[in-house]
């Protein structure tokens, strides 16, 4: 079957199914009670993921995307929706949580062979990461998980992110001609899509950690897949495409470590909770970060072709850029504008020396 018309196979699968989810939810118990913290002001069901996982197997079984790592990724998979399931039905501790984040990451390296090993630097030479290679690749897999988990956070938008991610990895599968990827990767988007009707602001299911860990997983392991071994400035190229689910990771562990908090306390300073904040809509929020989102992948595909000096001026403004924005919106915290506070202190003297 031909990769659009399987698109739409796991499209009205997901359709299809996310329906009888929801009512699965509510007779298991699996939903989200409305607190300080969520956005959400009534009963939601939270075992969305699992449709999304249903489709994207009816796909894999239709597309049969045939690869030494399938199997690898599929048993990985299962850890991951098992962990998933496990904490929208009776909320495991972080540790359990993470514990079943690292065995599955483990089983898709270890046994799938996926590594990054080592990285072409400029002038022919290479940088061999060594005994390194399976705790660094671990490392990325368990932290882009976390980081969709992160920004799971309005209605869509970790789904919308995560298409919006899939569609630039399958983009630059096509165009490396790595079609394994690109099929395992459209077989997703397809899946993401049909839920994103039922999850669309307002949102009649969540995905839940069924399926923002799922996410998570795969968008890792095929980004992995994608751009493992390759150019120093290429390596950069998957961080790129996962910009605003990284970047706001990143911040939020700024701002623990500088209120002194444990990195996995929950808070409400993510970007969408700033955005929010700041006076916009809840789908006006998730629309932008959706643009940002698409930004950030087209930057991507414009690396990818660019050459290390133009790459190299691209990431210095594109990291400018970040942090002006965190300062901006109170990302790290209203009292955090390092970058801020120098450009006033230079419109200052230049006022006093004019």
């Amino acid at each position: 079957m031909g990769y659009f018309l399987t698109l739409l196979l796991c499209f009205f699968a997901s359709v299809t199914i996310t329906p009888l989810v929801k009512k699965l939810a509510f007779i298991v118990g699996a939903t989200d009670r409305p607190n300080q913290r969520k956005v959400h002001q009534k009963i939601m069901p939270r075992l969305g993921g699992l449709a999304i996982y249903i489709a994207f197997v009816i796909g894999v079984l239709v597309l049969d995307p045939d690869n030494a790592v399938e199997i690898p990724i599929l048993l990985g998979s299962v850890i991951i929706i098992i962990t998933g399931m496990l904490d929208d039905l009776i909320e495991l501790s972080p540790k359990l949580k993470l514990a079943g984040q690292l065995f599955a990451a483990f089983v898709v390296v270890v046994f799938g062979g996926i590594q990054v090993e080592y990285i072409n630097l400029p002038f022919g030479s290479q940088l061999h990461f060594g005994v390194l290679s399976i705790p660094l690749t671990i490392l990325w897999i368990v932290g882009i998980t976390n980081a969709i988990n992160l920004i799971d956070g309005l209605d869509g938008l970790a789904a919308g992110v995560s298409a919006i991610a899939l569609v630039t990895v399958t983009w630059m599968a096509f165009l490396k001609g790595d079609l394994f990827v690109a099929g395992m990767s459209i077989i997703l988007i397809g899946s993401i899509l049909g839920f994103l009707v039922y999850n669309f602001h307002p949102a009649k299911i969540f995905m839940g950690d069924t399926g923002a860990l799922f996410l998570g997983y795969m968008i890792s392991v095929l980004s992995l897949l994608g751009f493992k071994n390759v150019t120093a400035i290429s390596f950069i190229i998957p961080v790129i495409i996962l910009g605003v689910p990284i970047s706001d990771t990143f911040f939020a562990i700024i701002r623990r470590l500088l209120k002194r908090q444990p990195l996995s306390a929950p808070d409400k300073s993510h970007l969408h909770h700033c955005l929010l904040r700041l006076g916009y809509s809840h789908r006006q929020t998730v629309l932008i970060i959706y643009g940002v989102s698409a930004l950030f992948g087209l930057i991507a595909v414009i690396l990818s072709k660019a050459a290390a000096w133009v790459s190299l001026i691209i990431l210095t403004i594109v990291v400018l850029a970040l942090e002006v924005m965190a300062e901006k919106i109170g990302l790290v915290g209203h009292d955090y504008r390092p970058i801020l506070r120098i450009v006033q202190g230079i419109r200052y003297v230049n006022g006093k020396m004019k």
